[in-house]
């Protein structure tokens, strides 16, 4: 599976077909869920209300998190999403398998060949910053997004000036779109 937050959520199977994660609620608990994948604990339900419903949580907000868990559930399919034993629930994903989190380490990697290798650089950082189709996290509502994206559009801005940086040192000419 595969998982897309660097603009509105996405699911893919592992052929690569797209899943349909639903309406924005079910989208959002999705991208809450991905932001934590691979991650050592669960995420709480706590944490998971305030980020589906940021400031306005339903009367009986555990019940209907339950209640979008077991929709999701059945969207992914069996074994994507777990239960937590001490409480919470974990996206059974490696961190690679979430376009952010793929930035991330390509970002970096990017970043560390700049210095011996622009070429191979630039070529990395392109990979990277192609994952974005959009804001990230778009389907978090406020306040949750602002807390997460401010941090992943300041690392997309720091791939941009890489890869500009990356392109100059290795002679490129073409645009640096």
């Amino acid at each position: 599976m595969r998982y897309r937050i660097l603009g509105p959520t996405q699911a893919h199977d592992d052929t690569g077909a797209p899943l349909t994660p639903g309406g924005p609620r079910l989208r959002a608990l999705l991208t809450a869920l991905a932001l934590r994948a691979g991650a050592p604990a669960a995420a709480s339900v706590t944490d998971l209300v305030d980020e589906v419903w940021g400031d306005d949580p339903p009367q009986d907000a555990p019940a209907a998190l339950q209640a979008l868990v077991s929709r999701l559930r059945r969207t992914l399919g069996p074994g994507r999403l777990t239960t937590d034993p001490a409480g919470g629930y974990r996206l059974t994903a490696a961190r690679d398998d979430v376009d952010l989190h793929r930035f991330t380490r390509l970002a970096a990697l990017g970043a560390e060949q700049l210095a011996t290798d622009p070429a191979t650089a630039a070529t990395t950082l392109r990979e990277a910053l192609a994952l974005w189709r959009g804001p990230a996290l778009a389907d978090l509502p406020e306040p949750a997004r602002t807390a997460y994206a401010a941090a992943s559009e300041a690392r997309r801005s720091g791939a941009r000036r890489d890869r500009v940086e990356a392109d100059l040192r290795s002679g490129a000419t073409a645009p640096a779109a």
